[in-house]
């Protein structure tokens, strides 16, 4: 059997798909590149926003039209909340919510072997991710995710060990994911913590570069605080903390009850006062039902006083699962779109002036290989660069930053200039 996968949403899902792929491969499916060449398509949905569940259907009618043949299978998020629409779509065989191996392999017809929980291979070059947990006990009013993945799920610190030593194996980074990270080792006796697990991990897994995925900043513990400082070159220097508003009355009413513009603005601060270099991003939600100009303007505010190196701004998605669409209509596009352009541009200001800063400086650059006539590496501090593309590189490596005219930011190794075989 000839199975095509496709991924819609976050590393989350990414990774999940790769375990079923895994599950599917060991009962003897291949994986092929392109729908035209599958008898069974496997969709991993997303239901973030209303705009990924609409991607996902038009891909699922598109690679119907392409292949009449294909069986469709959906599982995930949009999968798990979904209405009927799904099964509806031309070609689906199956809607399976959330993520099963299992589930999958019997609803594709293959039988296999008891599912091997360590993932043991990941098709991303340098980088691969590790999920270790799943669900939130939170319950944001905008976020149907928690319907979709149920409560926080931590996965043991010794299963996390030995997937991370296979994967180490052939990544010179492992980024550390899941819905909400932060609470990890929460729910199990004797209770553990993110701070506890990347320790862990530190020790008993060598060489490799850890990277949180999104993590909240009022979450980030004293012990995670003395690995990003104490250990610089095996836990990266990056923080993506979702803000979604600089409002207290907006964040009240997005059900974010574990901090306030104060708090994070003092997370944040404090982290970027004790690292030398520091990468610092954020999600936020613009036209929230019932957002001021007032409320705008603190997260504005909050913005232009903090690090930032990034933003991922959107605009606010009504869920149908979600409670917010209760708290009043929606915003005026034409406002809406405004403030997101605004903050756009203040994402875009900072990100360039703290690329230009780095100029000149070090960095550890994981090489990400080649890519449209240049070499690309990604920083500890999650800046892309690129490298001289005549000659090859060692797969990490400390290397000098060169600020161009254009904005991009020319890695130079700074131990060994010369070609690498």
């Amino acid at each position: 059997m000839r199975v095509y996968f496709h991924t819609f949403g976050c590393k989350t899902n990414q990774y999940d798909t790769e375990v079923v792929r895994q599950a599917l491969e060991s009962a003897g499916a291949v994986s092929v590149e392109a729908p035209e060449h599958a008898d069974v398509a496997v969709i991993n949905s997303c239901t973030v926003t209303h705009v990924g569940e609409a991607k996902m259907r038009s891909f699922v009618r598109r690679i119907h039209r392409r292949q009449p043949k294909l069986q469709t299978v959906v599982m995930g998020c949009a999968a798990a909340v979904d209405n009927g629409t799904i099964a509806g779509l031309p070609g689906v065989r199956s809607v399976l919510g959330g993520v099963d191996p299992a589930a999958v392999l019997n609803a594709v017809g293959l039988e296999g072997e008891p599912i091997d929980p360590i993932l043991r291979s990941f098709p991303r070059g340098a980088r691969a991710w590790v999920k270790i947990q799943d669900g939130c006990d939170e319950h944001c009013t905008f976020c149907a995710t928690t319907v979709a993945r149920g409560a926080n799920r931590s996965r043991p610190v010794e299963e996390i060990v030995r997937e991370a030593r296979v994967l180490g194996a052939h990544h010179q980074e492992i980024v550390l994911t899941g819905v909400h990270i932060g609470t990890y080792g929460r729910d199990v006796r004797p209770a553990t913590s993110l701070g506890e697990l990347v320790e862990a991990l530190i020790t008993n897994v060598a060489g490799t570069r850890f990277r949180l995925s999104s993590v909240e900043a009022t979450e980030v513990d004293e012990r995670l605080m003395e690995l990003f400082t104490g250990a610089p070159d095996r836990l990266a220097s990056h923080l993506h903390a979702p803000l979604q508003s600089g409002s207290d009355r907006v964040l009240r009413r997005m059900g974010r009850h574990w901090y306030t513009n104060a708090s994070y603005r003092s997370r944040c601060e404090a982290l970027a006062a004790r690292l030398p270099t520091f990468g610092l991003g954020a999600d936020v939600i613009v036209g929230f039902p019932g957002e001021t100009s007032e409320d705008h303007r603190a997260t504005c505010s909050l913005i232009e006083d903090l690090p930032f190196t990034y933003l991922h701004v959107f605009p606010y998605s009504e869920r149908p699962d979600a409670s917010s669409q209760r708290l009043g209509p929606p915003m005026q596009p034409d406002v809406v779109a405004a403030r997101a352009a605004e903050l756009r541009a203040m994402a875009d200001h900072k990100a360039a002036a703290y690329r230009e800063q780095r100029g000149g400086g070090m960095a550890d650059v994981v090489v990400l290989g080649r890519s449209r006539g240049r070499v690309r590496g990604l920083t500890e501090d999650f800046l892309d660069v690129s490298f001289p593309a005549d000659r090859r590189y060692p797969p990490r490596c400390r290397a000098t930053l060169h600020h161009r005219a254009d904005g991009s930011l020319v890695a130079e190794p700074a131990a060994n200039r010369e070609q690498v075989a």
